[in-house]
């Protein structure tokens, strides 16, 4: 089960798309410098199919990407509502996971973008030169990398 804690509209997680992100607690990795060290715990409110509808209804002429925020504690889950997402919306989904590596049997053609990496605080984030995340746009079940579209 995926809990979230909030959400908001973004326009730079996913590159030329306004981004529903959903920030999903319970994050196993310890990131030393996390930025959203509230995101470790297990709390906020459950996160299933009935909330992503109510969600969509409320943003559907607002946004045109939905990203789940981490869920590396549940990531078939995350999967299981990209699919969901994926055959009931028009909406893109993303997936920003703090792990190197996808989880075995990860179904990335439910995904348009997954980002992969840890945050190592000497290396920066995604819009760092020096980064060692990720950023991939998914094509026909590959992932492009496409890291250089978040730097500055």
């Amino acid at each position: 089960m995926l809990r979230f804690v909030n959400y908001d509209l973004v326009f730079q997680e996913i590159p030329d798309e306004v981004t529903l992100a959903l920030n999903i607690s319970n994050c196993p990795n310890r990131c030393d410098g996390c930025h959203s060290p509230y995101l470790m715990e297990d709390v906020g409110a459950i996160l299933d199919e009935n909330v992503l509808a109510e969600l969509l209804e409320k943003y559907k002429n607002a946004i045109t990407c939905v990203c789940f925020m981490g869920g590396d504690s549940a990531p078939h889950e995350v999967g299981r509502l990209a699919a969901f997402l994926q055959q009931n919306y028009t909406v893109k989904t993303g997936w920003y996971s703090g792990k190197s590596n996808l989880p075995d049997n990860c179904a990335i053609c439910h995904f348009n973008y997954i980002k992969l990496g840890p945050y190592i605080k000497h290396l920066g984030g995604l819009n760092s030169v020096t980064t060692n995340q990720r950023f991939y746009h998914v094509e026909n079940g590959v992932l492009i990398d496409a890291t250089f579209r978040v730097k500055n």
